[in-house]
Parts: C-alpha cells; structure tokens; sequence
C-alpha cells in the first residue's frame, strides 16, 4: 500500500490533509457569527461554491487515476465543509443573495462538473482522459489560489492588514508546500503546478503583512482616547438657569456687553453636592432657590469666582 511502498507520499499526504482540513475550517467563526445574527452581513458566497467545485474536479481525477487515496479524503472532507456553509448562507442571506447563491451552485456543480464528467468520459479516450482533466484542475485550482488577489488590492490601497489575517496565509502557504511535495513525489504535474502558484500567491500575502503591519500599529498609536478624566472642583456640580431682568449690583465690570443680537443676563448657580471634605451638601437647602423657564443659550462669555458655589454671569444671544 501507499505507507509502505511510498511512506513520504503518504506522510506529505496526511500533512496535506491536517492543514487542508484546518484551513476548510477557517470560515467556521464567519458562519457562526450568522446563524447567531441571523443574517449574511453582506458576505459573499462565491468562493465557497467554487471551492466546492474545485474539491468534486479533484475527486474525480483521484478517482481516474487511481492509488490518491488522500486526494479523495481530504477534498471529500471539503465538500461536506463547503455545502454546510452554502446552506447556512441561503438560509439567512437576502432574497436575491439566495437566488445568485442558487443558480451559480447549480452552474458549476451540476451543469459544469456534469458536463466536465460526460467530456472526458465519451469524447475523450485513454491516457488523454486524464490529461484533459488535469489541465482542467489545473485551471480551476488557480483560480481558487488566485482569489486573494482582490484582498491584497484592498491591502494596498488602505495599508492595512485588518481583512488578511497572517495564519491563514500561513496555512495556504505550508499547504502548498506539502502539496507540492505531494506531487513531486507521485511525479505528478497537474498536483504540483497549481501549488507552485499558490507558494507564490501565500509568501506575497505574508510579504505584504510584513510592510503594512506597522502602518496599522502606527494607526493605533495616533488614535485619540474615547475619554479623558478631567479632575475639577465642580465635578458632579448641578447647575441651575435663571433668567434675571437687570444685572446684578455685584457684577463685574469687565462683561462684554454685545448689542447686536439683543441680549438676556442669566444668573447660572453652579453647585457642587459633595465638598472637598468629603461631606456631602445638604441638598433641602437648595430647594428655595427661585427658578425660572428653561432655556438653550450659547454663551459668549462666563465671568465669575473660582470654587464651587460660586454665581456667575453668562451674557448670552437667546
């Protein structure tokens, strides 16, 4: 068998499938995150159809070929990943989400993966069948390996590594590599090619997290705290509005008095509830104070006695 006539195709075979099945499984917190919100989030689902579609093309070529136990496991494995999360996706997406979902799944999966299979069974003979097919896998496992392609676009343009997370570019760059020894080993063209352009396409993700990393540790150091504690006298002071009809004998005589808009003299009591003892006021004191309408001013000025307790003027357009 495979472990005793070939035991490194069978131990890059079995690493193959480890790390596969890991990265199968890394989509799994996305379709969590919507059972529990019940909706998509604008997702798309196209890369998970297609990935169903690249697993049953490279059953079928195990399958043609013979002796790949490994290939089959693991893209089987896939397969059944993959549709759990289509159908989680129809389930909650939008109307026309579903529909688009729907009819792409039913193009590849059935109409071209059929097609595909009549192809090379009747129209093509011999040892030709698997060349077809290969170039075929080939092909469409490029194309999956080529999908990050617009995620290293985004990372270009905002310099910033938020939405190309580095272990998965880690795994998809070791499981092309064990893939590629996989295929080295079985002298196998079709397995090994496609997995040297998905080495290619993993160390440029890793590369670019590499330079647009410290942009985004720069980004963090730059941002503003939400809060900022302030210690003041009139922390937790209540402060009260009363219009008053002339200026106080008291007030002081450096107001600016503006006289276009007209404006109104409000007497602002600003009191503190808990002195700088500790104690807290006794709040019934408070309660004589007289008090007029509430109103929304702008003011222009406050001039007044530090401390708190303290009355102040507030010359303000109303």
């Amino acid at each position: 068998m495979i472990a005793i006539h070939h035991p490194w195709v069978f131990t890059f075979g079995l690493l193959g499938n480890v790390i596969s099945f890991m990265v199968f499984l890394a989509p799994m917190p996305t379709f969590i995150r919507i059972f529990r919100k019940k909706s998509t989030e604008g997702f798309q689902s196209v890369p998970y159809v297609v990935a169903i579609f690249s697993c049953l093309l490279w059953i079928y070529y195990a399958l043609l070929k013979g002796n790949t136990i490994l290939l089959i496991t693991i893209n089987t494995a896939g397969v059944v990943i993959e549709t759990i999360y289509i159908v989680i996706y129809i389930t909650y997406a939008p109307k026309q989400a579903k529909i688009s979902t729907l009819k792409l799944f039913l193009l590849l999966n059935f109409a071209g993966f059929c097609s595909i299979v009549l192809l090379c069974h009747y129209l093509v003979k011999g040892d030709a069948r698997i060349q077809v097919l290969g170039w075929i896998c080939v092909a469409i496992s490029i194309s999956v390996f080529a999908a990050p392609l617009s995620i290293m676009r985004l990372v270009i343009r905002t310099k910033s590594v938020e939405y190309m997370p580095f272990n998965l570019s880690l795994c998809l760059t070791l499981t092309a590599v064990i893939w590629f020894m996989y295929g080295m080993l079985q002298k196998d063209l079709y397995i090994t090619l496609p997995n040297v352009v998905g080495f290619v396409f993993g160390v440029a993700q890793m590369t670019l997290y590499g330079i647009y990393r410290r942009y985004d540790k720069g980004a963090k150091k730059q941002k503003i705290p939400e809060q900022v504690q302030v210690s003041s006298p009139a922390k937790q002071s209540n402060v009260e509005i009363h219009p008053i009809n002339s200026l106080s004998t008291n007030q002081p005589d450096n107001i600016i008095h503006t006289p276009h808009p007209p404006a109104e003299e409000i007497e602002v009591v600003v009191v503190n509830t808990k002195e700088q003892s500790g104690n807290f006021v006794n709040e019934d004191s408070l309660h004589g104070l007289p008090k007029g309408p509430t109103c929304n001013v702008e003011a222009q000025k406050i001039v007044g006695g530090p401390g708190p307790s303290s009355v102040q003027f507030v010359e303000c357009a109303v």
